[in-house]
């Protein structure tokens, strides 16, 4: 937490402003558009998850279709697909920054048309907070006439170009869940650079309750509305953000210092006009086996790390769904590891895990 957080969930408490809306909720919003950048609309809702339900939702996604989404990431960013009855057809990783890959997108429109079926969106996704691979995927989407979903839950902060990701695509999304770089615990917001669509999204988040004296409803909504006291959680975070993107920042730089000169020790590169919140700092060893070494020699210290995301084209839930991978997520996945990364380390915890991951490598 940084220094006002309290102060303004004291604010929602002591105005009785309590359920989903308030001025916590308008004041939240009104900083993250401030943080985004001129035009821009935002939604605070209740998870980034809903935000990707909403967000799909609004491109027409329906029961039947097919949404292509990178395979490479969270759960939560095929999930949403599911919920509305439509199919995730999965697409690997370009190794340069471990996002959605230009040429296998390509790939798997072409195919889908031949089949005889246009996807309806793409779900591109910051991993780690490090942009994709921007003009490639939009150039290739605006070519088919396919609207981009930009999954931005890891990668507040960050830039694409001087560009701040969740700003890129038709509809962005926002997440401040617990582990996130800024958090209100749970929650998350839509961006959109057309208020219309963010004024839809509201409506569709708070159950779609038509303009009436009673309870009339047109359309089938949600209970995905932010609440005024997490609200104000979100304001004092916003005030620090640019703290804990550079304490990330500083994490990343450290390990790298320290990591560098290892034998078969990588790290994720910033390409130029790229720059990443270092949401989290992650390592690429040398085999799955190193990783498991160096993995369960933090977790014997009772320090935690995690493998990287396991593809989503790998995992039981989606194993019939359609996939177009050349195995650049699988290698990441066997060979990828998660570091701590927590705004508050200190130097001292710092050197205990790269004085550890030295000793392993040695």
């Amino acid at each position: 937490m940084g220094r006002n957080e309290e102060k303004y969930v004291a604010e929602a408490f002591e105005s009785n402003w309590i359920a989903p809306l308030g001025p916590n909720v308008d004041l939240f919003e009104k900083a993250i558009a401030g943080r985004l950048g001129e035009g821009v609309s935002v939604a605070a809702l209740s998870s980034g998850t809903a935000a990707i339900h909403l967000g799909l939702k609004l491109l027409g996604v329906g029961r039947g279709d097919e949404v292509l989404c990178q395979s490479f990431t969270f759960s939560a960013s095929a999930n949403p697909i599911v919920y509305l009855g439509a199919r995730p057809v999965f697409i690997d990783s370009e190794p340069g920054t471990w996002n959605l890959s230009p040429a296998l997108l390509e790939e798997a429109i072409k195919d889908r048309l031949a089949r005889g079926k246009k996807p309806k969106a793409i779900v591109a996704v910051h991993l780690y907070g490090m942009p994709y691979q921007v003009e490639a995927i939009h150039e290739i989407a605006s070519r088919y006439g396919i609207p981009v979903l930009e999954d931005s839950a890891e990668a507040l902060g960050s830039t694409y170009k001087g560009v701040p990701c969740g700003t890129l695509g038709e509809i962005g999304i926002l997440s401040f869940n617990g582990n996130k770089i800024i958090t209100t615990s749970g929650g998350g917001a839509l961006v959109s650079k057309d208020r219309e669509l963010r004024n839809r999204a509201v409506f569709l988040a708070t159950q779609a309750r038509d303009e009436a004296p009673h309870y009339e409803h047109s359309a089938i909504g949600h209970n995905y509305r932010m609440s005024n006291v997490l609200a104000g959680i979100g304001r004092g975070q916003m005030e620090v953000l640019d703290d804990r993107v550079a304490a990330r920042r500083a994490n990343f730089d450290f390990y790298t210092r320290q990591l560098r000169h290892l034998d078969g020790i990588e790290f994720l590169k910033e390409p130029e006009g790229f720059y990443s919140n270092r949401w989290l700092t992650c390592i690429l060893t040398p085999s799955y086996d190193v990783r498991e070494q160096i993995r369960l020699a933090l977790q014997e210290e009772d320090i935690e790390s995690r493998p990287l995301w396991k593809p989503m084209h790998l995992q039981p839930v989606f194993h019939e769904e359609p996939a177009y991978e050349d195995g650049t997520s699988e290698a990441l996945f066997a060979r990828g590891l998660c570091l701590p990364s927590g705004s508050n380390l200190r130097e001292e915890d710092l050197s205990r895990i790269t004085d550890l991951i030295s000793k392993i490598i040695s």
